[in-house]
């Protein structure tokens, strides 16, 4: 995948639309037309990139929400309220999971990465130095190493053709050197040039992680990402 380096990026505009394209995909709907719209999808009973199935999704927006549940769960998410706090509080009775509790998280995508010189390596995930968080993300995954030791690396979690969020992590002793921030604008020009939008996903109490999307090209939209666990 060395062939990620070469290339024009495309547009905002043409990164913009495979963003919108993936969210109906992957919600049931996009854009929203109101403060909080509950949808209705078959993609909430099929397994996701991990091989889990979520059967609860959400995308705040300043502008709206999307929440996308089962076709045969719509009705009872809907009657859990008006306003958009209401509803998330009625979303795991009207799943059938009560007592659970809609995570929030913040939700961010690039439509240019920051300019960085490239590091790291492209390798299949199950080569035998990478660790283990790595593997489950198939494919190939990006790896920074020293001395021929893994150091640091980045997965790409494919939720469709478009949708494509990284994760990266960096270990304890190599933190600071600007190699995270450095994986991800490498790894999300590889999904621009592969036809996908980059998506890169933290908890709202994750400064670090927050840092190292501003520094790649991934600000901060006031979007969220609304979820429940997963069973484990």
């Amino acid at each position: 995948m060395d062939t990620d380096l070469d290339g024009p990026l495309p547009g905002e505009d043409e990164v913009l639309d495979r963003l919108h394209r993936h969210l109906r995909s992957w919600l049931g709907a996009w854009p929203p037309t109101s403060m909080v719209t509950v949808v209705g999808c078959d993609c909430r009973t099929e397994a996701g990139w991990d091989g889990a199935v979520r059967p609860f999704a959400g995308v705040e927006t300043p502008e709206g929400t999307i929440l996308s549940v089962p076709p045969d769960r719509v009705e009872a998410v809907r009657a859990a309220g008006a306003t958009l706090e209401e509803i998330l509080d009625g979303v795991p009775e009207g799943l059938g999971t009560p007592g659970a509790v809609v995570g929030k998280g913040v939700y961010r995508y690039a439509l240019a990465p920051a300019a960085m010189e490239p590091i790291g390596e492209w390798v299949p995930a199950d080569a035998p130095d990478v660790p283990a968080w790595l593997r489950p993300f198939g494919g190939e995954v990006l790896v920074v190493r020293d001395d021929g030791k893994y150091v640091a690396g980045l997965g790409i979690k494919r939720h469709d053709q478009l949708g494509m969020e990284v994760a990266v992590a960096t270990d304890e002793a190599w933190r600071g050197r600007g190699l995270a921030r450095a994986l991800v604008a490498r790894g999300a020009a590889t999904i621009l040039r592969v036809g996908g939008v980059p998506i890169y996903l933290h908890g709202r109490g994750n400064a670090a992680s927050a840092r190292v999307a501003e520094a790649a090209g991934f600000p901060d939209r006031g979007w969220f990402i609304l979820g429940l666990p997963t069973a484990t």
